[in-house]
């Protein structure tokens, strides 16, 4: 069982990486966005309860996160481990995310942080923009934004991460394929 911890600012290239790396080593992928997204469209009680935050532009508590996160591991018991992305964000959920996997008599085996610079990550969305249809990725003032978001609250987590030894950069810069055998290198030493 390897669980990893995906970072990396919006841009970084988490998603795209999370494709090769759950097929190459049979991860379950569990993108927060794509939990929310899922319980949304098929208005599940845990759905309705983050759309009734949401409603009121409110961020969606640490608990609900925390119990769609749980539901999704305990739907995939034959995996042979997780590819968390999205997902701890903040010290609280990293904490939450260790109690949970204890409780199963697992843990988190490494964080790897796809680092890239900002300029750089900010033409790559809005690039993506102007194909995905979001609005966050058409406005550099936005990216901007969500880049300020990440630095105050989820760059803490890698201070958290580096305190147990588990916090690895990766340089997510340069080709796909480069990329992914950087991000497969460090995983390779956890077996």
């Amino acid at each position: 069982m390897i669980n990893i911890v995906l970072f990396g600012k919006p841009g970084a290239g988490k998603g795209t990486q999370a494709e090769f790396l759950k097929t190459k080593y049979n991860l379950k992928h569990i993108s927060t966005g794509d939990l929310f997204r899922f319980h949304k469209s098929n208005n599940t009680e845990l759905g309705q309860l983050a759309q009734s935050y949401a409603d009121k532009g409110m961020l969606v508590p640490d608990d609900v996160t925390i119990k769609m996160l749980q539901d999704e591991v305990e739907r995939n018991p034959d995996t042979d481990g997780f590819l968390f992305d999205g997902f701890p964000r903040t010290i609280n959920q990293a904490e939450a995310l260790d109690a949970f996997l204890e409780s199963k008599g697992w843990k988190v085996d490494a964080t790897i942080g796809l680092e890239a610079d900002d300029e750089i990550l900010v033409q790559r969305l809005l690039e993506r923009g102007k194909t995905s249809g979001r609005a966050d990725d058409q406005d550099e003032n936005l990216i901007r934004n969500r880049y300020q978001e990440y630095n105050e609250k989820t760059a803490p987590l890698m201070d958290f991460y580096k305190k147990q030894g588990k916090f690895h950069g990766v340089d997510g810069t340069g080709e796909i394929a480069e990329i992914t055998n950087r991000l497969s290198s460090v995983i390779d030493t956890l077996n």
